[in-house]
């Protein structure tokens, strides 16, 4: 287990500064998906070529603000990777099933072990056929609820007709199901990115995880972020309490959520590092 941050001023410009850079607006999409077409954004790079690409998915609260965009953090993260070259999908697992956002929800329709997941291989096959990407560097990147289904999409039995994921980056996902399975495993590459001080979606049964799986020689690296809420990197989220949710730590349906800088400016970085940003790592 990883706890050390690293203050903002240590952090690289790659992804910090890529927010700056030119990239398009993004483009609301429909794709195949085994229940009928899938709605999505994708955000795409300048420049020609094949591109590394993401399929990122997001959290329960759904993808998109009252406006019908997506929200602050995944239009943070979309500008972000695809201003450093990434073709960025969030394929809507919520709007594309008429619902709309789950986190007081019970009883989903859209379940992080199933629909999500099969989205996500979905979105795998939509980009490895697009003249754009390269299909051996396609990455995932989960948020959340879309982190708890990320912790699923790695798992041997997943898959998706002869491409994959290269790695898989799961924040602050729910790790309790997984860990009590006993036979969780990964794939891939994986890092886990959770709060200390979450308790949405708690540390401790993600570091257990880890240890569980690296026990099997399983590649799995879990940074935890002391004083950090559930949404730390959010662009700029004040820390509040939320009530009213289905699955919460202590089960009483309240938790904090909010922007940690330290942290967020830390996994900005990580994530550089770990999907090669300036050099795609070996597959």
């Amino acid at each position: 287990m990883r706890m050390k941050v690293l203050p903002a001023a240590a952090v690289g410009v790659s992804l910090l500064g890529a927010i700056s850079a030119q990239a398009g607006a993004p483009e609301q999409i429909s794709f195949p998906g085994g229940d009928g077409a899938l709605q999505g954004w994708l955000y795409a790079p300048g420049g020609a070529g094949a591109h590394p690409a993401i399929v990122a998915l997001h959290g329960c609260a759904g993808l998109t603000d009252k406006s019908g965009a997506p929200s602050a953090r995944h239009a943070d993260w979309g500008q972000r990777l695809a201003a450093a070259g990434f073709v960025v999908l969030f394929p809507d697992s919520f709007a594309s099933r008429g619902l709309g956002p789950q986190c007081k929800e019970s009883n989903r329709e859209a379940r992080a072990s199933r629909e999500r997941v099969a989205d996500a291989e979905d979105a795998l096959r939509f980009l490895a056929g697009r003249p754009d990407v390269d299909p051996r560097s396609i990455f995932l990147i989960g948020w959340s609820n879309g982190g708890s289904s990320t912790l699923y999409a790695v798992q041997p039995k997943h898959g998706a007709d002869g491409v994959d994921f290269a790695r898989a980056v799961a924040f602050y996902p729910g790790c309790r199901t997984p860990l009590e399975t006993g036979r969780w495993k990964t794939r891939m590459p994986l890092l886990i990115l959770i709060g200390g001080a979450d308790d949405w979606t708690p540390p401790a049964p993600c570091v257990d995880l880890a240890a569980q799986a690296k026990a099997q020689g399983d590649n799995v690296e879990t940074v935890v972020y002391p004083d950090a809420y559930h949404d730390f990197d959010h662009p700029g989220l004040a820390v509040h309490v939320v009530d009213g949710l289905a699955y919460t730590a202590s089960g009483g349906g309240s938790a904090h959520t909010g922007t940690n800088a330290a942290a967020r400016a830390d996994a900005i970085k990580r994530v550089e590092s770990f999907l090669g940003v300036g050099g795609l790592p070996a597959h």
